[in-house]
């Protein structure tokens, strides 16, 4: 509500319009940040986010891998010590047989045999009589030459009785066009548009490849940056959809019949397998157990127990040290890719893939437009904005970091925090310069401002300081009275008074008034109060009672709801000592005696004035001569120390006890001295006034 005390002004724009203008222009400036920082984090999301959702993805496998368990795969691994064992790669085909043979007697659910056999074996009957001349080798050795079993047949045969998977790899430089082979399971559906897709590919020989179960693609092309992180589920080649290794191991481990697109999801054996834009899976990378790898020598050599395989997808790979197959993961920088395969072959089966919804996209661009929203709102609360800004920024960093990794963790989803992060970043970047750059202009313009003010207040206070009597003046009110007073405003100008006059030949009036508040308002208020009180109180003799009920009375009338005033006004009888005082919410006062010693006067009182009409009481005291009658307000009992502790009633009564018998004004300074000794480097939290009467009779 408008203060009682303010003039209307016509013809001129106040300080207020002024400020407000100049706000206006502040918060324009911080929400056109705001809007070209998001726009620029947009900018980066779009050029950089996919590298940044990587990282981010990648940091969430390492720090929670899948764990991928033993029941369903195992891997027959062609490494160092095989080739140490059994000679270089490529192996002779009756060796390979012979390895195919001994896992397929322990009845595996599938074979996934990850190698090539592109040439004719260069160890088949006639090509080793081929490399003799005719002179060099006759008839009949060359006959019993080519009656040899030709092990290319012989891996064909093995091939044929076990469910074998034979790999191949769609390329357009293959040998074979894309329908010159065979397909045992090819993919229903419409794939994704991205989906890889090729003209031709390599295989294994006529031979050996028709006598496999089936055949699958082998394709894992890194991402951008060299990193396997997806399997394909199936390639185009040619007209037909080929399915992927893993995929095609898993369904015939599974017994499915059908491999199907639907939509963006691959159906086997009742499964919905998710799959990107390139219709690749998205691995939940893990460590595969290393007791599920066995050297291919060992197995060979019948030195594994068959039961290792029994029931389980069987991939056979090669590993050994200068072999091509090796790939850079998230966990490692080098792992074999049947490995790979494998845990893609466990992920189908366990449903351990990683999955990006078709609403991931926007519900993160919808996360990272609220909290623009929410900065572009804290830009328009001025003072608190950047405070709001900075807190939605760090709520909204572990917020979407630790909801990114619940997701990916607890249901395999990516959910990336990139864009939301980036995009608020950058708009809290942005305003937070706005605000710097506007602060700094503001701190400019305040300085002026304050240099002017500076010189107003003190004026102000010079002449709320001119509406008291000094210590001069209160010595001059009577020779049996003697009164002396402090004022020290905590502000330039403050909302205490103090005041002391002749009422008759033998009575002074004399009281202590404390405004609820400081600085201008209560300045104000306490112009007001002073003036009412003197007018009123100055009929005390009549009735010191009636005084102050009237008193209360028209402040109640005058003052806004939000003020208040507590006051100690008395009557002393310079003849007799005899003192009347009426206590209106305000200290107690204190006696000092002669010897020194100091007592609280407890009085009943009443409320502080401008609160009800109540029936203020006189309370009668009797001052001896040489005794003092100090009057506080709670600028005294309640001034702090930089530790927070308070001076108190205990220190005032120490700070009068201590004090050497001097005069009132003596009394007075002291005191306000202790108090301002005891607040230290403090603020003053209060106005402080104090007011000694000494009755000397």
């Amino acid at each position: 509500m408008p203060s009682k005390f303010s003039a209307p002004m016509t013809g001129s724009v106040s300080n207020s319009e002024i400020a407000g203008a100049v706000g206006s222009d502040r918060n324009r400036l911080a929400i056109g940040a705001v809007l070209i920082g998001a726009l620029a984090g947009m900018i980066v999301v779009l050029l950089a986010g996919q590298a940044m959702q990587r990282a981010v993805f990648d940091t969430w496998q390492r720090l929670a891998p899948r764990d991928v368990g033993a029941d369903n795969v195992a891997v027959v691994l062609i490494d160092d010590a095989s080739v140490e064992a059994e000679g270089s790669w490529p192996w002779p085909r009756y060796l390979v047989a012979r390895l195919i043979e001994t896992i397929g007697e322990a009845r595996p659910a599938a074979i996934g045999v990850d190698i090539y056999f592109t040439e004719p074996d260069p160890l088949r009957p006639e090509a080793f009589a081929g490399l003799y001349l005719e002179e060099e080798l006759n008839a009949e050795a060359r006959a019993q030459v080519m009656a040899l079993p030709n092990f290319d047949l012989v891996l064909a045969d093995v091939i044929s009785r076990h469910p074998v998977v034979l790999a191949r790899f769609a390329d357009d430089a293959g040998q074979y066009a894309g329908d010159e082979l065979f397909y045992n399971s090819t993919v229903e559906g419409e794939a994704p548009d991205g989906a890889m897709r090729a003209q031709a590919m390599v295989a294994s020989t006529f031979d050996i490849d028709g006598a496999a179960l089936s055949h699958a693609m082998v394709n894992g092309p890194p991402d951008s940056d060299g990193v396997v992180r997806r399997v394909p589920l199936a390639v185009g080649v040619g007209e037909m959809q080929a399915p992927g290794f893993a995929l095609e191991l898993a369904r015939v481990a599974s017994g499915a019949e059908v491999l199907r697109w639907d939509g963006q999801s691959m159906r086997v054996d009742g499964r919905a397998v998710p799959a990107d834009r390139s219709g690749a899976m998205a691995l939940h990378m893990g460590t595969f157990p290393p007791e599920q790898v066995y050297s291919a020598s060992a197995v060979a050599r019948g030195a594994v127990d068959p039961a290792a395989f029994a029931g389980k997808v069987v991939l056979v790979g090669v590993g050994a040290t200068g072999t091509f197959d090796i790939v850079a993961t998230p966990l490692a920088s080098e792992a074999y890719g049947v490995l790979v395969q494998a845990q893609a072959v466990d992920a189908i089966l366990e449903s351990g893939w990683l999955a990006r919804p078709t609403w991931a996209v926007w519900a993160e661009w919808s996360l990272a437009a609220l909290l623009v929203l929410l900065i572009l709102a804290a830009a328009r609360l001025r003072q608190k904005g950047l405070l709001i800004a900075a807190l939605a920024i760090a709520l909204a960093l572990p917020f979407a970091s630790f909801a990114s990794f619940a997701a990916f963790s607890g249901g395999g989803l990516l959910l990336s925090p990139v864009a939301p992060l980036l995009v608020a970043g950058f708009a809290a970047l942005a305003f937070g310069v706005a605000r710097f750059v506007t602060a700094r202009a503001q701190l400019v313009e305040e300085r002026v401002a304050a240099s002017q003010t500076k010189g107003e207040l003190e004026a102000a206070r010079r002449i709320q300081m001119s509406m008291v009597p000094s210590n001069a003046a209160l010595a001059r009110l009577d020779p049996r009275a003697q009164i002396g007073a402090v004022l020290e405003p905590a502000k330039s100008v403050g909302g205490d008074f103090f005041d002391a006059v002749r009422i008759g030949e033998d009575e002074l009036l004399f009281l202590v008034g404390d405004v609820t508040g400081k600085g201008v308002p209560a300045a104000l208020f306490m112009a007001l109060s002073k003036t009412l009180s003197k007018s009123n109180l100055a009929r005390a003799k009549d009735g010191l009672e009636e005084a102050v009920c009237a008193l209360n009375r028209e402040l109640m009338e005058e003052a806004d709801e939000e003020m208040g005033l507590t006051m100690l006004a008395g009557v002393i009888d310079c003849t007799s000592g005899a003192v009347q005082m009426v206590n209106a919410g305000h200290e107690n006062p204190l006696l000092v005696r002669t010897d020194g010693s100091v007592e609280t006067v407890a009085m009943r009182g009443g409320p502080p004035f401008c609160v009800i009409d109540f029936p203020y009481e006189a309370e009668a005291l009797s001052l001896g001569v040489g005794e003092t009658l100090v009057i506080i307000t709670d600028g005294a009992t309640e001034a702090a120390n930089p530790s927070n502790a308070l001076f108190g009633v205990e220190g005032v009564t120490r700070a009068l006890v201590n004090a050497e018998n001097g005069t009132a004004p003596e009394s007075a300074a002291h005191l306000a001295q202790q108090v301002r000794l005891f607040e230290g480097s403090s603020d003053p939290s209060d106005d402080l006034t104090i007011l000694a009467l000494r009755y000397l009779g």
